[in-house]
């Protein structure tokens, strides 16, 4: 059975009461912080962490949050230093028997949208992205970076960071790049089509080498998401649940059930396959009554998809 769970704070909130009343037994940590706000990877902020969710109802299924890694993608002194800390982060999940990690490999920026204020269904307010709008963008203040010289750092940094996972029993999910266009702003993105994740995979064959299969990034791809399922088969670890109408180059997130993917087809591939790993919406429409300060990650849109994964879920599963 796979593992429904939500994204959820360090610290209790609403969401955590709601997720409780709906039906949801598994969470999608971050990182606590240090009192200067940095994040904590040692044990006992970690365990602490897991015995927050623990003695609300939750157990953890990923943790989707990283110490700093700029240094790493870019290959700038102290990238050994900051790789120590994420193999640091890596044996304290093991330890502590959490089971994924989500990691990205998105130099200087993460995922990126030209407006959170979009109108869907009802006028609820979506995240999209146009990339004509960034034509006239200037670079970064790191100029030109080529897909070469990320290839190479991020070659450098799974050869460190894997034998370690590999020991903790921690499988390393890679999230794509998000929206899968390069460059952007001079930057580019590697993680942004199927023969990348191919090329990931067999870079250092593991069974701890694997993706954080998301859906609306290889969507955005313009890849049959049942069928790259069935690709990818149990080298996906994590999935982020979501939907949207468009291509990488313009798109829009769009509530769950009224995208371009067939979200039913996509729930029966994971059962196909034998997916029991963490599943969670994401991405959600900002509805009537929702603040839009967190696009994408907002209360009642979650509520929505959380309904709507567990109706699938009872579908797949019910089938013969």
């Amino acid at each position: 059975m796979m593992q429904l769970s939500l994204a959820l704070p360090v610290e209790p909130n609403r969401m955590w009461t709601l997720g409780q009343q709906m039906g949801v037994r598994y969470v999608v940590a971050g990182l606590p912080r240090k009192p200067d706000g940095t994040v904590a990877v040692d044990y006992v902020s970690l365990l602490h962490m897991k015995k927050r969710y623990e003695d609300a109802g939750y157990t953890i299924s990923a943790i989707e949050n990283r110490p700093p890694t700029d240094k790493i993608k870019l290959n700038q002194p102290g990238r050994d230093e900051q790789i120590a800390t994420v193999c640091e982060l890596i044996e304290n999940m093991g330890a502590l028997g959490i089971p994924v990690w989500c990691y990205e490999f998105m130099a200087m920026f993460n995922w990126m949208r030209t407006s959170v204020t979009t109108r869907v269904r009802g006028g609820a307010l979506a995240t999209s992205y146009d990339h004509s709008l960034m034509a006239n963008a200037p670079l970064t203040s790191e100029g030109i970076i080529t897909e070469e010289r990320l290839w190479d750092n991020f070659r450098y940094y799974l050869e460190r960071i894997l034998p370690v996972a590999e020991k903790a029993k921690v499988k390393l999910a890679l999230h794509p790049d998000d929206p899968p266009i390069s460059p952007i702003q001079g930057v580019g993105r590697i993680f942004r089509n199927v023969e990348a994740f191919q090329r990931l995979i067999e870079m250092i064959p593991s069974p701890y080498n694997g993706i954080t299969f998301c859906q609306g990034c290889f969507a955005e791809m313009g890849v049959n998401i049942p069928e790259t399922i069935r690709l990818f088969g149990d080298k996906i670890f994590f999935v982020h649940f979501r939907n949207l109408r468009g291509t990488a180059e313009n798109f829009v997130e769009t509530f769950h059930d009224d995208g371009d993917t067939d979200m039913l087809a996509a729930m029966r591939a994971y059962k196909e396959i034998g997916f029991e790993g963490p599943i969670r919406p994401d991405h959600v429409p900002t509805m009537e009554g929702d603040a839009n300060d967190t696009p994408g990650y907002t209360e009642r849109g979650r509520l929505f998809a959380i309904g709507y994964m567990k109706g699938l879920m009872q579908a797949v599963y019910a089938d013969k």
